[in-house]
């Protein structure tokens, strides 16, 4: 497991000692966004790329660090990219020169 940062630890905590209560409509809500995540999520579609070897090891390095499968870490990325949750540090560091 990762590592918790002390809100982390302190949410597992009272889980533990049983001290959260669910709220009202959670398990409707909870549906909802299984379907939500399963909509976003489905692999309806195949593509094959090239990369460096050097690039590829990096990805796997990466992947099983975070415990998933280097293609699972690949899908996310592009999907955080194209969702614009991920931008490119060089356009990062470009937009903050011009202010």
């Amino acid at each position: 497991m990762a590592k918790l940062n002390k809100e982390e630890k302190d949410i597992f905590d009272a889980f533990d000692a049983g001290e959260l209560k669910r709220v009202r409509g959670s398990a409707r809500e909870i549906a909802r966004h299984k379907e939500y995540a399963e909509a976003s999520y489905r692999k309806d579609a195949r593509i094959n790329i090239r990369l460096s070897s050097r690039d590829l090891r990096a990805l796997q390095a990466k992947a099983m660090q975070e415990g998933i499968p280097y293609q699972t870490l690949v899908a996310s990325v592009l999907h955080k990219y194209v969702d614009g949750q991920l931008q490119e540090a060089t356009a990062n560091k470009m937009l903050e020169s011009d202010a």
